[in-house]
C-alpha cells in the first residue's frame, strides 16, 4: 500500500511539471485514504480545475471551505469553478468571502464583480 504522503507529493510534484490530468491520479487515490486532508482535496481541487473538470473541482473546494470557512483560497476557486460552469448567482457568495477576507487581493475583487455582472445579464 502507499503512503499518503507518498501520493500526495508525487500529485503535487506532476501539478508543478503541468500534468495536471497524471496528478490526479494520486491524489484522489491519496483523498480517499485520507478524505480530511484539506492539502490534499486542495491539490486535488487544482489539478481537477487545470483539467476543466470543474463540478468535481468544486467539490473538494467545497470541502476545504467546510472544513476551513476561512480559506480565502478555497473560497476564491470554489467561485471560479461556479462561474466556469455558468452558475454566476451561486458563485457570487463564496467570491465575496474571499474578497472579504482578502481586499488587498484585485483578483477576486475582479472576478466577484464578473460574476455579479453576469447574473445582472
Amino acid at each position: 500500500m502507499e503512503d499518503v504522503y507518498e501520493l500526495y507529493c508525487r500529485g503535487c510534484q506532476l501539478i508543478a511539471d503541468g500534468h495536471h490530468h497524471q496528478a490526479a491520479v494520486p491524489l484522489r487515490r491519496a483523498r480517499d485514504l485520507s478524505p480530511q486532508s484539506a492539502s490534499i482535496r486542495e491539490a486535488l481541487g487544482r489539478a481537477l480545475f487545470r483539467t476543466q473538470h470543474y463540478q468535481e473541482a468544486a467539490a473538494e473546494f467545497r470541502a476545504v471551505a467546510d472544513h476551513a470557512p476561512t480559506n480565502d483560497y478555497a473560497l476564491f476557486c470554489l467561485g471560479r469553478c461556479l462561474q466556469l460552469m455558468g452558475r454566476n448567482a451561486e458563485a457570487r457568495a463564496p467570491l465575496a468571502q474571499a474578497a472579504s477576507l482578502q481586499p488587498e487581493r484585485r483578483d477576486y475583487q475582479l472576478y466577484l464583480a464578473r460574476a455579479a455582472a453576469a447574473e445582472s445579464r
